[in-house]
């Protein structure tokens, strides 16, 4: 393949929410809570290590109020139990040709499953060991985006979970997502 530097040229980009693909109705939000909640968790798959070009969030809150934590991290290998995507919901992002992500726990490029990729964790899981990809601050009526650059975008290993997590001191509804290439 080409490479300059790192960066794979050949690299297909995907596109995920926390939800499942909008089609009839717009994006579905999920509230977060005031104990730590995963919105978004994705596993690579076997062979299929995951680099991270961009995520973001956004809140519907009306009223601003004490900002929320708000983090990107790698929990190794602890996951949270989710709703699980379903194949059509792994959006190609830069090429509409990329190949559409395969069905079941050992699907490609990301395993789906309620213990895999998916979105509005039930349970958190006890996390013993994580690397911090991101975090910050948001205010319940703010919204953010991080854009990694070319050369410094972190990277998920297979066996390994992506999370986006978030903590309020009142429950407000998000809309995230994350943008990843293989």
């Amino acid at each position: 393949m080409l490479q300059v530097g790192k960066e794979n040229l050949m690299a297909k980009s995907y596109f995920v929410t926390n939800g499942p693909m909008p089609t009839t109705a717009s994006p579905a939000s999920v509230t977060t809570g005031t104990a730590i909640k995963t919105l978004l968790q994705l596993k690579p798959a076997a062979n299929f290590p995951i680099s991270i070009v961009e995520w973001g969030i956004s809140f519907d809150s009306t009223t601003a109020a004490t900002p929320g934590n708000v983090c990107l991290i790698d929990t190794l290998t602890v996951y949270s139990t989710v709703t699980a995507f379903a194949v059509s919901d792994i959006m190609p992002f830069k090429d509409p040709y990329a190949p559409a992500n395969t069905a079941g726990v050992s699907g490609v490029p990301l395993n789906l499953g309620t213990t895999a990729s998916g979105y509005t964790a039930s349970t958190e899981g006890t996390v013993a060991g994580s690397r911090l990809l991101d975090c910050f601050l948001i205010s319940p009526t703010g919204q953010f985006f991080h854009q990694f650059p070319l050369g410094e975008r972190p990277e998920v290993i297979p066996g390994n979970f992506l999370r986006v997590r978030a903590t309020f001191a009142a429950a407000v509804n998000a809309l995230a997502y994350i943008v990843f290439e293989v």
